[in-house]
């Protein structure tokens, strides 16, 4: 009898389990080609600054685009633009959302459960500025929080718990008020309380910092307000945030629940005199058409824009677009000058040749910032340090080590697809921006928006440390947001990359062919 109650236990059981098995969700998946993105839609939203960065929520399919027009001018109009993407090959403007009832311009867009998050700076771009919150509904406000200068990107965690903002806190034009760069942590249940913190916990280390590449320059060298927090990316489990210093040439990790900046990666430079690494440094005008690489005695500063976190076997990998960016306040400070400039010397006995390369058809076209390479303090510059790396990197966001570099290879497959702009050579060439990542298919796939070039170049990033080139996009003028929808999330159940231009206000929607 016993034996007989057991087995008819286990039948319970097991009809048990399949019955639960069966009326589980299947995992949402799509086998899609990964280098088969082609473009399936088009939207002009305006003029120069309408089209920065977007935001989708897939509860309304709505996308939200930053809008920023006549910037500066009487004219000034500021807003988000509200798209209907339900069909992404017929897009259309259906609606705004104001910023002058919160400020200046809006510089970033987030989304997370029927949340949209702005970041608006201040009409006085030195005054502490806000993310406001708002639903993707009806765009009434949620919230609106007082943060640092400038916030110039924002993001919900992946578990939809914070709000993050980077406030990069630029001077003023004429470098007379430098407010503190700054990192906003908002928690979206605790009724958006806020901590803002500074750089200040870190100040004792500026000398190994420096000795690493960290950049600390411009009047003044105050450390906690030369730090220009720039972008933000975090982990899967919504602990860890990374944030690109970008002049500093910097990455920041934060530990979340505890509102502490527990490290900062200095980068680095980039060596263009060895294999691999080879520049074409002039746009003189009897090589436009002609990209000439070569080896060059010139090194680059990554100072990164975009960032985007993928991790793999416990590992969190680091992916940012090395854009560049320099401090240029005409007539009160400005770092950088050509080569061929009067006020460039080089040090006689490592440039032996320095005739020769300050001619234009060499290194005298190409910017070099004035704050590093005169390593012996005698008024000679012992090494040049170009804008930007003309790359994207892979870093260990554990320990800031480089895993991997582009090398030159975004300049090589923009001159194969006659995207590339030779009149960008002496300065940062295709300039990389912004990166996001995502899953196509069984394909990992890094994005990586190229300002100058006007592309998207697309890599397959399933063995992170050895990215491979899949094809390159061509895009609006001047490509800013690189957004990646997965196919879960998307009206059309099939990923979706949606590309905005700054220059041109251009939306570009794209999607892979199904195999």
């Amino acid at each position: 009898m016993k034996r007989i109650l057991l087995f008819s236990l286990l039948l319970t059981a097991l009809y048990s389990c399949k019955k639960e098995k069966a009326i589980e969700e299947p995992e949402f998946f799509v086998n899609e080609d990964a280098k088969t993105f082609a473009e399936i839609g088009m939207l002009d939203i305006g003029e120069i600054g309408a089209a920065e960065i977007s935001a989708f929520d897939p509860l309304t399919n709505k996308l939200f685009v930053v809008k920023n027009e006549n910037e500066g001018t009487p004219t000034q109009d500021n807003r988000i633009a509200v798209v209907d993407f339900k069909n992404p090959a017929a897009m259309t403007v259906i609606g705004s959302i104001s910023m002058t009832p919160f400020g200046g311009a809006v510089n970033s867009v987030a989304v997370s459960e029927g949340k949209l998050a702005a970041a608006i700076q201040n009409n006085d771009k030195q005054g502490n500025g806000k993310v406001v919150v708002f639903k993707t509904s009806d765009h009434s406000v949620i919230a609106e929080i007082n943060v640092g200068a400038l916030p110039d990107m924002v993001t919900f965690s992946p578990d939809g718990k914070y709000i993050m903002s980077a406030n990069e806190g630029e001077p003023n034009a004429t470098y007379t008020n430098d407010p503190e760069g700054t990192v906003s942590i908002i928690s979206v249940a605790n009724n958006y309380a806020v901590t803002t913190i500074n750089f200040s916990s870190m100040t004792s280390q500026l000398p190994a910092l420096a000795a690493k590449g960290f950049r600390i320059f411009g009047p003044g060298k105050n450390f906690v307000k030369d730090i220009e927090p720039e972008y933000i990316t975090i982990s899967a489990d919504s602990k860890t945030a990374w944030v690109t210093l970008q002049e500093n040439n910097a990455i920041a990790k934060i530990d979340i629940a505890s509102k502490t900046i527990t490290n900062i990666f200095p980068l680095g430079f980039k060596d263009y005199n060895i294999a691999g690494n080879e520049i074409d440094p002039s746009d003189v005008p009897n090589q436009i058409g002609k990209y000439t690489p070569a080896k060059w005695p010139v090194k680059g500063m990554y100072l990164p824009d975009g960032i985007a976190v993928l991790e793999s076997n416990g590992t969190p990998y680091l992916f940012t677009a090395n854009e560049g960016d320099t401090r240029e306040y005409e007539g009160f400070f400005v770092e950088f000058l050509r080569v061929k400039n009067k006020d460039i010397k080089l040090d006689p006995t490592i440039f032996p040749n320095a005739a020769d390369l300050k001619t234009d058809e060499k290194l005298g076209r190409l910017n070099v910032t004035t704050t590093l390479g005169d390593t012996d303090g005698d008024g000679d510059l012992d090494e040049l340090y170009s804008i930007g790396s003309r790359s994207f990197s892979v870093w260990n966001g554990n320990t800031g080590t480089q895993i991997y570099d582009s090398k030159n290879e975004l300049d090589v497959k923009c001159v194969a697809a006659g995207a590339y702009d030779y009149l960008r050579s002496d300065d940062k060439s295709v300039e990389p921006e912004g990166v996001a990542l995502g899953i196509v298919g069984n394909t990992k796939v890094a994005f990586v928006g190229m300002e100058r070039a006007d592309a998207v170049a697309v890599y397959d990033v399933t063995v992170p440390t050895s990215p491979v080139f899949l094809q390159l996009l061509k895009c609006g003028d001047a490509p800013e947001g690189v957004l990646f929808i997965p196919a879960k999330n998307s009206p059309t159940k099939k990923s979706l990359l949606i590309v905005s231009s700054e220059n041109d206000g251009v939306l570009k929607v794209y999607t892979p062919n199904t195999i």
